[in-house]
């Protein structure tokens, strides 16, 4: 059994910078795809960032926010900068054995972390 835990998030200005962070417990190996998915007021399920033998970003957030990983792969970072308010959104961190843009395909969804981000 899987599980993902994510922490980080909360409330920030307009330009200020928040980090989630995402640790994952029961993969039999060592390496797998983690990534991020956000979901927005009103707004269907996108595709963030995930990381796995390259690194992919959504063109809303590239050059804003960084994926990252630690030494194990077992815990993954999202650095956000410059947040903007249409940024808010529940966050999701996602695994599966390859990487999607269909959420659709991840096997594995962490509970949410709520990121607000007021103009």
């Amino acid at each position: 059994q899987v599980m993902l835990t994510e922490s980080g998030g909360g409330s920030v200005q307009a330009g200020g910078s928040l980090r989630l962070s995402c640790a994952a417990f029961g993969y039999g190996y060592s390496t797998y795809c983690m990534g991020w998915f956000r979901q927005g007021p009103g707004k269907e399920r996108e595709g963030v960032a995930a990381v796995f033998s390259d690194v992919r970003y959504a063109d809303s957030v590239r050059g804003r926010f960084t994926i990252s990983q630690d030494s194990t792969g077992n815990t993954v970072y999202l650095q956000m900068d410059l947040l903007k308010p249409e940024d808010t959104a529940m966050y999701y961190c996602v695994g599966n054995d390859w990487c999607s843009t269909d959420p659709n395909n991840y096997r594995y969804w962490g509970q949410g972390a709520q990121v607000t981000v007021s103009s």
